[in-house]
């Protein structure tokens, strides 16, 4: 455990979040790094990056990752962890393609297959292994993403056959349309399966962001915040920005008696690549 210091995470972007839910939603690699920016001023020490297409989609080409990481490169030291989850309807090709042709920090792996909303994203457990295999060949420090009680369990799987070392972070993700809801009971599930000595980042979606962060706190975990997860500042409210999220993130941190880990912190700790 970070001693004092909790982790936050901004994932200002997503895949399925458009301007017309919030306008000031960051599309272009120059909107994001701007983003990254305020973000890592505002006390997160990880930028969760998805990118969009010329058009505004969400895409997986590396190109347009390496010039969001460029740009953030030149002008700010936030881990970037890149999502291989992508979007609905993207092959496990076009997910994997940005880790093996970039070779991240750290990126997101998605471990078992879900419900999202009327769609679905599948990850099964030789898809999981195939991009465990990549992640430990190019030394990219996954965030293990699990939608589902199962997910944990299947990341063991992947632990015991040697796929996965230490250090173990998680990304409990809760509250998505059609996968668990955001409970403690819920969430406390979830945190007693985890490996033993594991971290994770608590992850509440939509009107479960707030309560999540509070028992993130509570219970020893990382926060995340950001566009992806949620649009609202308040009921009814629009955010203002992605670095207004992180600054009542990291009010509340303080105001437990934690400080926001730096990049620096970040990187000591979960041994990323330099």
């Amino acid at each position: 455990m970070l001693d004092s210091k909790i982790v936050i995470t901004c994932a200002c972007t997503g895949a399925e979040t458009t301007k017309a839910h919030n306008p000031a939603l960051p599309t272009t690699p120059e909107e994001i790094a701007d983003t990254a920016v305020a973000c890592r001023e505002a006390g997160a020490a990880i930028l969760h990056l998805h990118v969009r297409d010329e058009n505004g989609k969400p895409t997986q080409d590396p190109k347009v990752f390496r010039k969001a990481i460029d740009l953030i490169r030149k002008r700010t030291d936030i881990v970037v962890e890149i999502t291989t989850g992508g979007a609905v309807g993207d092959t496990a090709e076009e997910r994997l393609r940005p880790v093996t042709e970039l070779e991240p920090e750290m990126a997101s792996l998605d471990c078992g297959t879900v419900n999202f909303g009327d769609d679905y994203i599948v990850n099964t457990l030789p898809v999981m292994r195939k991009f465990a295999e990549e992640f430990r060949r190019r030394k990219v420090r996954p965030t293990l993403e699990c939608f589902d009680l199962g997910h944990v369990f299947s990341s063991r799987i992947l632990i015991k056959e040697g796929l996965l070392e230490p250090p173990y972070h998680y990304g409990l993700v809760m509250n998505v349309p059609g996968a668990v809801p955001f409970t403690l009971d819920t969430m406390e599930s979830f945190v007693r399966a985890l490996p033993e000595g594991a971290d994770f980042t608590l992850m509440g979606i939509g009107r479960a962001s707030l309560p999540a962060q509070y028992a993130a706190i509570a219970r020893g975990g990382w926060i995340r915040v950001g566009f992806e997860d949620n649009v609202y500042y308040s009921k009814g409210v629009l955010a203002e920005s992605n670095a207004q999220f992180v600054a009542r993130a990291a009010r509340l941190a303080k105001e437990a008696g934690l400080a926001p880990a730096t990049p620096a912190d970040v990187r000591a700790y979960l041994k990323l690549r330099t």
